[in-house]
């Protein structure tokens, strides 16, 4: 049995039980994260070296002043950004997930993300001159409407895993579909726009774009960590946990809300970047166990690592063109889906 870090606050009311493998496996996540950034942030059509990477990071002179430029400017962002997006999705569907007792449920398989990219699309092709900061709000807005509607249909007489799977499929499709709709009537150019943010990519990000996201995600983050506990009632069972005194209802309302927050923001910059939410639960409940205090936090860790590997393996594969970064990762979450169906059978 590995050790446990028991953290508790006398000022707010709450507590955290950690794995104590945390703080390695962490630290060891952490380290092949910067390492990912670093190469990645070398590699383009202006080759950097690692070593000149770090030395441009930490403010040393590398002898050409474009490499300030291009690493600070331009690809920074872009790796911020891509670890911000992964640790979003991730803790999302960590929670949908803790939520469900589901293990093949994520925002991307509920619907949630097709609602945020409905209402992102809709913004892009059919309302292109509304304010931009209004698309977070609008992504937002899209995503609590499939959940709602996905927390009404799905736990009808009762919870059941496969319903609630199969009506996400359900949703996603035909939010899809509307999706489809909107793409076939717009201008060309704002449809060309809208299909390669669709595809989910990290390409010509911008401070603007990492600021515009930075509060909510980092709010989002932290809240999910401090309602952790919370998760590990409901996983007991909705009957168990009401026994224990959980407001159960309240508890899921607002663990949802978070969630939907989390995958609806990523919308808004990334575009739909499926099975993050998906894959990263399983092997952060592999590396510190079921609790979710711990969970949360390399999820995060392996959410973001996730993408910035992703985006490193899209931008070399076939260089000097690109792949978007949800497409590498589909590649590794769609067989990842068939397998837990398979490990699953006999449960659903």
């Amino acid at each position: 049995m590995a050790p446990w870090i028991v953290l508790r606050s006398r000022r707010f009311p709450f507590s955290l039980r950690l794995d104590g493998r945390l703080p390695l496996v962490a630290l060891a996540l952490l380290l092949v994260t910067l390492a990912a950034m670093v190469i990645n942030m070398g590699v383009g059509e202006f080759k950097i070296a690692p070593l000149d990477v770090l030395r441009t990071l930490l403010g040393f002179d590398t002898g050409n002043p474009q490499h300030v430029f291009v690493v600070l400017n331009l690809r920074l962002p872009r790796m911020l950004l891509a670890w911000l997006v992964g640790a979003a999705l991730a803790v999302s569907g960590n929670i949908v997930q803790g939520i469900t007792r589901n293990p093949l449920a994520s925002p991307d398989l509920t619907g949630v993300t097709a609602g945020a990219s409905l209402m992102a699309v809709f913004f892009i092709v059919v309302m292109p001159g509304l304010p931009r900061n209004l698309l977070p709000v609008m992504a937002f807005i899209g995503a609590l409407a499939v959940a709602v509607l996905l927390y009404l249909l799905a736990w009808r007489n009762g919870d059941s895993p496969m319903r609630f799977i199969l009506v996400g499929i359900g949703l996603e499709a035909a939010l899809s579909a509307v999706i489809g709709f909107e793409l076939t009537f717009g201008r060309i150019d704002l449809v060309t726009q809208a299909m390669m943010w669709l595809a989910g990519t990290v390409y010509a990000t911008t401070w603007a774009e990492v600021y515009s996201v930075l509060p909510w995600i980092g709010t989002g983050l932290l809240i999910a960590v401090l309602l952790a506990r919370h998760l590990n009632a409901l996983n007991l069972g909705e009957e168990v946990a009401t026994g224990l005194g959980a407001p159960v209802t309240l508890q899921r309302a607002v663990l949802l809300l978070v969630a939907v927050a989390l995958a609806g923001v990523t919308v808004t910059v990334a575009g739909t970047i499926g099975f993050v939410g998906l894959v990263t639960p399983h092997f952060a409940r592999r590396l510190v166990g079921p609790m979710h205090e711990g969970s949360q936090v390399i999820a995060a860790l392996v959410g973001g690592t996730l993408v910035i590997v992703a985006d490193l393996v899209g931008r070399t594969v076939i260089a000097p063109a690109e792949i978007p970064c949800g497409i590498i990762i589909a590649l590794i979450g769609a067989p990842f889906f068939l397998y837990l169906i398979w490990k699953n059978r006999e449960r659903f």
